[in-house]
């Protein structure tokens, strides 16, 4: 997995490539959580080139959430395949996340 992190103005944009699964969710989730405690709370989650996520992934996204809804801040997701869509929907996770097709999208969610 790589993370590629770039910032238009306040929002923070992390573009994730590869795999997000049981063995890199724990690098996933340290970045992720240590912007937020960190004070970021206008964050993008570019999930363009995203091959692949796991239940290990989606429980980085649901505790990244709940800091941000502590720290009154919000997460986005955007341009996410139909087949990781399609995760997010059997598990029910498209409704608990703000969901874009793509990164300009996004952006207008703040």
């Amino acid at each position: 997995m790589e993370i590629i992190e770039s910032r238009q103005g306040d929002i923070l944009i992390l573009s994730i490539a590869g795999r997000l699964d049981s063995s890199t969710s724990q690098d996933f989730e340290d970045k992720l959580i240590g912007q937020i405690k960190g004070g970021q709370g206008r964050i993008v989650l570019d999930f363009d080139r995203l091959e692949y996520i796991s239940s290990a992934g989606l429980r980085v996204l649901l505790k990244a959430t709940r800091e941000l809804k502590n720290a009154k801040g919000t997460l986005v997701l955007c341009a996410i395949k139909d087949y990781i869509q399609e995760v997010f929907e059997l598990s029910g996770f498209a409704s608990v996340f703000p969901i874009a097709p793509n990164l300009d999208g996004a952006m207008q969610k703040f």
